[in-house]
This record gives structure tokens, C-alpha cells and sequence, in this order.
């Protein structure tokens, strides 16, 4: 729920950031770039620092890391561009870390209960990410400054989250360290490397709405900055819900075909926020958009983990690869916004959604191993 806020509380407030830098599309593309790029750089060895140290060490100080950079980046609005750029990049590395040590975990709880339950985790980090949002869109109808907002939320976070750690599975920290399995071996696994490529279709849907929502809200629609701000607010609600209750329907029909459903569902969503005849059309579109990015992840991320002697490598690559999207995405839509507007540029989204179709074959569940006694 943390780590949804953190990053949920600086993006609802991205239009104000655009406005008070004079930012462009593009500028702004690019400095959204920044928060992939720092979490790319500390992907690739997550999983390694996840197997030295386990996940309640590398929460408790990836946190802390990722939530300075929060600050340092509403502190750098009354600076200048390189300063946000800076802490961008701060909140992107030690964000990438913490997510993977968090998933990790929350496979290592998944498999103890035998059930399907990584989404739910992930909507956790959802309602994390609405209560961000809700705090941007008040902070928005009061004038609350970005500065002030974003420093508040990040010293509040950073004195729970090393806290909460605590209460994690010491066992799962055993197991991982124990691993026999080098982690960068997963690499060269093609059922590992294509789930990795299915999460970045799912991953570039969601961080595209998260990212540029609000501002196609504004600009294609021309919504005030607060109905802007309550368009993010009915993505990541959507996304709960979907995550909230995705279990059942993922228990009961399985990850392929709910996968499938889900991503043709968020390509209707997207179409109808494109080509919507107003606002309330948008926010219908938003709505389904949302629920159908809300499994795509946390799914993707479950199936990496199937086998917990080498969950921390596989999600470490996945993440990766995810990971991807969120560099590309920002500065892919922002680039073609400079020409045809944010909302038609959204539309880049779709032929990812159709790739993600056909690679969601590649979660369905790793067949039972025998384990030899010990």
C-alpha cells in the first residue's frame, strides 16, 4: 500500500509539475522516463540483492531510498527541471528493488496458502495508489504546492514502511537464501522471458493510464486540473476492484483465459476513451481500462514465481522486462502527443494489448516437481 502511495501521490500531481516547469509533452515524456530508468538500473540485480540479504532487508532501506527521492523530487519543482530529474531517479531505483523484494515475499505467502492470491497484494499497493490519488486531487482543490504535499506523504511512508517489513515470513527469506539456482540463469529461460514480455504489454497499459490520463483528461476533454486528478482516481480505483476480486474468477477459469479477457477488455476501455464523445464517455472507457489492466502484473509475476527455489531470479527478470514499458511508454506517448494530441497518442497502447493475447499463454502454471528429501 506504501509503495502504491509514494508513487501514486507524485503522479496525480504530474499536471502540476508540467505547468509549473513549462514543460512540453515531449520535456515532460522524458522526465517521466526517468523514474523507469532508475528502476531498470536496479532491476537487473534485484533479484541478487533480494537471494544475499533477503526481503525484509531490502525493503526496509529500498524503501526509505525510494521515498527520499520522492521528496528530493517535489523539493526540486521550486529548483528546476535537473532537480526533479534527480529525485526521479532516486525514486526509481530504490522503487524497483522494493517491488521486487515485495513480490517475492508475497509469493512465498501465495504458495504457504495455496491459493490464488499475488492479486490482492497488488491491490494493496491499488488502494495505495487511490489514496494517493485522492490526496493529489485535494491538494489540488485546496492549492496545496507540490512541494509540500509530496514531502508530507514521503516522511509519513518512511516511518511505517521499515516497520511493517518486520512482520514479513522470516522463513521466505530462509528459502531464497538458500536458493541453489544462480540467479541470472533465469535469463536464458524462454517461459521466463516470455512472461517477462507479457507483463510489458500489461505494464505499458498500465503505466500509460497512470501516467497520462490525467493529462488527456485535460487536454482532449478540456477538464479542469481536479477533474483531471479524479480520471487517475477512477483508473486505480477500477484497478482495485479488479485485483480485489480477480482471485475467484483466476481460481475458477484459470490464468490463461482470464488474462486474455482481461487485456481485450482494457483495449474496449482505450478505444472508448480515445473516441469517446465526451468526458463522462472517457471516464466510462477509464473504467473498464482499468479492470482490465488490474491482473496483467501481479499474474504475470505469480506465474514467474511457480517455483519458490528460484522466485527471486524469475521475478527479478520479469520485473525487468515489465519494466521496459515504463521506459518506453512516457517517452513514446509524449513524442507522438506532439503531434497529435495526448488522447489520440494513447492509441500506441492497443497493438501492445493484441501482442498481450497471444503471450499469455506463457503464465500457464509450471507442472508439478517432485523435491528431494532433504
Amino acid at each position: 500500500m506504501a509503495a502504491g502511495m509514494g508513487y501514486s501521490s507524485w503522479a496525480s500531481r504530474i499536471p502540476q509539475v508540467r505547468d509549473e516547469l513549462g514543460l512540453s509533452p515531449g520535456a515532460l515524456g522524458l522526465m517521466l522516463l526517468v523514474v523507469a530508468i532508475g528502476s531498470l538500473i536496479a532491476l537487473p540485480t534485484a533479484g541478487v540483492v533480494v537471494h544475499r540479504f533477503g526481503a525484509i532487508r531490502t525493503v526496509s532501506v529500498m524503501s526509505l531510498l525510494c521515498l527520499s527521492g520522492l521528496a528530493f523530487a517535489g523539493i526540486g519543482v521550486q529548483i528546476g527541471t535537473p532537480a526533479v530529474v534527480a529525485g526521479l531517479l532516486l525514486l526509481g531505483f530504490g522503487n524497483g528493488c522494493w517491488d521486487v523484494a515485495m513480490n517475492v515475499e508475497a509469493a512465498a505467502v501465495e504458495q504457504r496458502l495455496g491459493r490464488s492470491i499475488m492479486s490482492r497484494f497488488h491491490a494493496g499497493f491499488s488502494v495505495g495508489t487511490v489514496v494517493g490519488a485522492l490526496s493529489g486531487a485535494g491538494a489540488n482543490a485546496i492549492h496545496l504546492s507540490v512541494t509540500v504535499h509530496l514531502v508530507v506523504v514521503a516522511v509519513l511512508l518512511a516511518a511505517t514502511v521499515p516497520l511493517a517489513a518486520q512482520r514479513f515470513l522470516a522463513a521466505a527469506d530462509d528459502a531464497h537464501q538458500g536458493e541453489r539456482h544462480g540467479p541470472l540463469v533465469a535469463w536464458r529461460e524462454r517461459r521466463t522471458v516470455l512472461v517477462g514480455l507479457f507483463v510489458l504489454t500489461m505494464a505499458f497499459t498500465e503505466g500509460t493510464g497512470n501516467d497520462w490520463l490525467g493529462v488527456a483528461a485535460i487536454d482532449g476533454y478540456g477538464a479542469s486540473a481536479a477533474t483531471g486528478s479524479l480520471a487517475y482516481v477512477v483508473f486505480v480505483v477500477s484497478m482495485t476492484t479488479g485485483r480485489w476480486f480477480g482471485p475467484h474468477v483466476l481460481d475458477r477459469h484459470g490464468r490463461v483465459a482470464v488474462l486474455r479477457a482481461s487485456a481485450l477488455t482494457s483495449l474496449v476501455g482505450l478505444l472508448i476513451v480515445v473516441f469517446g464523445p465526451d468526458l463522462w464517455s472517457a471516464l466510462l472507457g477509464t473504467v473498464l481500462w482499468g479492470l482490465g489492466a488490474a491482473l496483467g502484473f501481479p499474474v504475470g509475476v505469480s506465474a514467474a514465481a511457480d517455483d519458490p527455489r528460484r522466485a527471486a531470479a524469475r521475478v527479478s527478470v520479469v520485473s525487468t522486462i515489465g519494466y521496459v514499458a515504463f521506459l518506453a511508454g512516457p517517452a513514446l506517448v509524449g513524442a507522438i502527443g506532439n503531434h497529435v494530441g495526448v488522447l489520440k497518442a494513447l492509441l500506441v497502447t492497443a497493438g501492445l494489448l493484441g501482442c498481450g493475447v497471444v503471450l499469455a499463454g506463457a503464465t500457464r502454471p509450471l507442472p508439478a516437481e517432485p523435491h528431494t528429501a532433504g
